[in-house]
């Protein structure tokens, strides 16, 4: 046969085979057809819709959101509606032979789902979720995102100008704070709250804020007392917030591409608190600025693959020249007034960066989840002053039958003072790290590994000069001059740490529906500069019975090593321990919740009592928001306490919440003692107030437990929401703030002498808000307006009832070594009118 001819049928055959293929396919098959839009009734592009258990290749949206898929005829098809940046969708059919089906269903975004998944499954989690809509309408002097945060039982702030908080019994540097699942860091030099600036969560950016007390899980970090995990969120469209009141500026946009492949977020803040540092006890010109411009940005490479990007660049610059100042302070039959005239000025300077880039793996079918993150932060810290106070010391008359009641009737001590600083920090920490998720259903499984490279360069010169009727203080030679408090060092530390986890969550139901959880991992660190590795396990069980009343109960319990940073090697002196271990904090926390309807609205009553261990810790004072180590690991303790909150619509469609806490915090030092002498009157002996100092006996003292810097035995916060019955677009909101003081004593003495305790703190700030205009007006309006989705204009009232509220002590000497401790004052009433748009 010709080689043409066999060519020819063999073509022709072929082309038969196909024809009937097809027609033996188009036998069996139907065709299920439509558009996938999203919650705003976009269409979306690029999702996949593929059939369940088949190896069929799966169909994708255009740009219209249409697609079409031929399934198997005459019997279930489960299709799967599939894309990374928003939750799968499932839906069965069975068509007959050559049927036309149309299915259109919409997409819920990832993010929307996971607030919603807090609310439920996040409840066996030992971690509370805040609204962060509360955020924008809590009246607070620092204008911060963490002031929301003080509300909460177990967590303490005794200075409105800071951002630093204290959660059962812990410190300001024992606390984890994440965005978006990256470390965040805390700058070094600050010493004061009016210094502090920014924290770097922007609240515009936020969707979703969770906070645990303690107990929290191994996928967290280091750290002893608590963790913060905020993620921002992810724009479906264009939108922004501006927003201005005497104490700065905020602005933020975001937005979303016709796909939402590409979302991105911006947010700039501009802070200023010279307002309020004119109503402290220190006149002078202060010149402050805080400012900060933050991103984050994400892009789906594929159905599989997403990139994020999250940068943060701030600059914040504190500058004060002190003129005078004058308080009064004492008791009724002892009132003393300090008057100091300064000359000299401070500036300091703090510069940090941050930037991260992440990938994120997430099959299909939402099982599997693999993160890989890079990380730089960087930060340029720097303080210099110069401030010389001459400061004079009286008593007032104190008969009120005296015409001079009130007045100074006696100098009792006439000095000088210098302080002097020149400081300059760098610091970089760079990180790699993996994180990984697999979910079975009822079973998940977690995993991470970090690695992190600091480099830290630190040039220290301070002194302080102390001079009284001539004398240079302490008196010892009259010729000679001596400098106290002398720190001149210049450190450089590089160092790796290595860190991983390993989780695993169970959640079953038995017969009588009662719901059991359980959350077990392990931790473990590696620090090559003391050469330490630590192991530490973590566990979770939550029972949730079947009652008829809504009840939860919650245990938790594990190992939280803190492995020392750079503040916590540096002693007084800025001497540099390397052969310090890590903090141990060993917890133990036992809680219910109880949901519950009041007038018809839902309620929730939260219980917690919990006991913290506390074993190698290293002891410090806190003067103001600066922490000074001893640089040792020579003390035990415990923390143990009581948390209660009742939160709940109080006024219908309006939450609000009360909290409040008991807490002891003790510590051991170990071999620490002193001795007490006795005269020959049999009179102990003290210094400065006892005329006869010749000793003839001793007796030597073991302090033993005493109490810590952050030992607030009671603290109560409330947030409270109202609104005019007449006016429902004018609200009211109540931020309350009272807590018992905290132990203090004299600068450079004994932990065991500064058990002194200061008076309670107390804290009243009320907002007044209208929505002038809202999401619901007539959209026929022209210009710039109609673009706007609401405007609210807020007038605070902070610190309403005018309290004085003490954060920190000055202390003067006259030439007999007498130690008196004048109190810093924090600020007083003032008014603030704040204003928010959102387009």
């Amino acid at each position: 046969m010709p080689y043409h001819l066999m060519g020819s049928k063999t073509f022709l055959f072929c082309i038969h085979f196909v024809l009937i293929s097809f027609c033996l396919q188009a036998q069996n098959s139907a065709t299920v057809f439509g558009i996938v839009k999203d919650a705003d009734a976009v269409p979306v592009e690029f999702i996949s819709v593929s059939i369940q258990g088949q190896n069929i290749a799966p169909s994708y949206t255009d740009e219209n959101g249409k697609y079409s898929i031929t399934i198997p005829a005459n019997q279930d098809v489960l299709l799967l509606f599939q894309s990374l940046s928003y939750t799968t969708q499932k839906h069965t059919v069975n068509l007959g032979v050559g049927e036309r089906y149309e299915l259109s269903p919409k997409m819920t975004l990832k993010n929307q789902l996971a607030v919603v998944q807090v609310k439920n499954k996040k409840r066996f989690v030992p971690v509370t979720r805040i609204d962060p809509i509360h955020v924008s309408n809590l009246p607070t002097v620092s204008q911060d995102f963490n002031a929301i945060l003080f509300t909460l039982p177990g967590v303490s702030n005794r200075n409105e100008l800071s951002s630093s908080y204290s959660v059962r019994g812990g410190n300001f540097d024992e606390n984890l704070v994440y965005v978006n699942g990256i470390q965040i860091y805390r700058p070094f030099l600050i010493r004061s709250g009016q210094q502090e600036g920014l924290s770097f969560v922007n609240p515009d950016l936020v969707s979703s804020v969770l906070f645990s007390a303690g107990g929290f899980e191994a996928k967290y970090g280091d750290k002893m007392s608590s963790v913060l995990d905020v993620t921002y969120r992810r724009p479906r469209k264009f939108s922004g917030t501006a927003s201005a009141s005497f104490l700065g500026s905020n602005l933020h946009f975001e937005g979303a591409s016709e796909n939402y492949r590409f979302t991105w977020l911006v947010g700039a803040r501009y802070k200023t608190n010279q307002y309020l540092l004119n109503s402290l006890n220190t006149n002078g010109e202060y010149k402050p600025f805080f400012g900060d411009i933050q991103t984050y940005l994400t892009y789906d490479v594929s159905n599989t693959w997403e990139l994020q990007l999250l940068s943060n660049v701030s600059s914040n610059k504190y500058q004060v020249v002190p003129e005078n100042r004058e308080t009064d302070f004492g008791t009724v039959n002892q009132a003393l007034k300090l008057k100091i005239y300064f000359d000299g000025q401070e500036v300091d300077r703090f510069t940090t960066g941050l930037g991260a880039l992440s990938a994120t793996y997430k099959s299909l079918n939402d099982k599997l989840m693999l993160r890989f993150i890079s990380s730089t932060f960087a930060t340029n810290e720097s303080e210099s002053f110069d401030i010389q106070g001459q400061y004079f010391l009286s008593e007032l008359e104190t008969d009120l039958a005296s015409d001079n009641f009130g007045d100074s009737v006696e100098n009792i001590g006439v000095g000088t003072f210098l302080n002097h600083a020149r400081t300059a920090l760098q610091a970089y920490v760079i990180s790699g790290e993996h994180k990984g998720y697999y979910d079975m259903d009822d079973k998940k499984l977690l995993w991470g590994i970090k690695y992190s490279r600091e480099n830290i360069s630190d040039k220290l010169s301070e002194w302080t000069y102390l001079d009284s009727a001539g004398y240079s203080l302490p008196v010892s030679n009259p010729q000679e001059i001596i400098l106290n408090d002398v720190v001149k060092q210049q450190i450089e530390i590089s160092s790796n740490r290595f860190s991983g986890y390993l989780q695993g969550e169970l959640e079953k139901e038995t017969k009588d529906t009662t719901t059991l959880y359980l959350i077990a991992g392990i931790r473990a660190n590696y620090w090559d500069l003391n050469d330490q590795a630590l192991v530490g396990p973590r566990a979770s069980v939550g029972v949730k019975p079947n009652w008829k009343k809504d009840y939860l109960f919650k245990f938790s319990t594990g190992y939280y090593y803190q492995p020392p940073f750079y503040r916590e090697l540096r002693d007084r002196a800025g001497q540099l321990n390397y052969n310090l271990k890590a903090q141990t904090s060993i917890h133990f926390v036992l809680s219910s919740d109880h949901n519950f309807s009041a007038w018809n609205r839902p309620f929730k009553f939260i219980a917690e009592a919990y006991y913290k261990k506390l074993e190698n810790i290293v002891p410090y004072e806190v003067d103001n928001v600066r922490i000074r180590y001893s640089a040792q690991n020579n003390a035990n303790g415990y923390s143990t306490g009581i948390d209660l909150k009742i939160n709940g619509e109080f006024i219908k469609g309006l939450e609000s919440w009360a909290s409040l806490s008991f807490m002891q915090t003790q510590e051991d030092i170990v071999g620490d003692f002193y001795y007490t002498y006795v005269n020959s009157d049999g009179v102990e002996i003290i210094p400065g107030f006892t005329s006869n100092s010749i000793a003839v006996d001793s007796t030597r003292h073991e302090p033993g437990f005493i109490p810590r810097p952050t030992d607030q035995r009671i603290n109560f916060g409330m947030y409270f929401q109202d609104q005019m019955p007449l006016v429902p677009d004018l609200k009211v909101h109540l931020n309350f703030l009272i807590g018992s003081g905290v132990p203090f004593g004299p600068p450079n003495a004994e932990r065991y002498q500064q058990i002194l305790r200061m008076p309670m703190y107390r804290r009243v700030d009320v907002g007044f808000s209208y929505q002038a205009l809202k999401s619901t007006r007539d959209k026929r309006t022209t210009g710039f307006s109609k673009n706007i989705k609401s405007l609210w204009v807020s007038v605070e009232v902070f610190n309403l009832l005018g309290t004085n509220n003490t954060v920190s002590y000055i202390w003067v000497e006259d030439v007999t070594n007498r130690k008196y401790a004048v109190p810093n004052f924090l600020t007083s009433r003032q008014l603030n009118v704040r204003t928010i748009i959102k387009f």
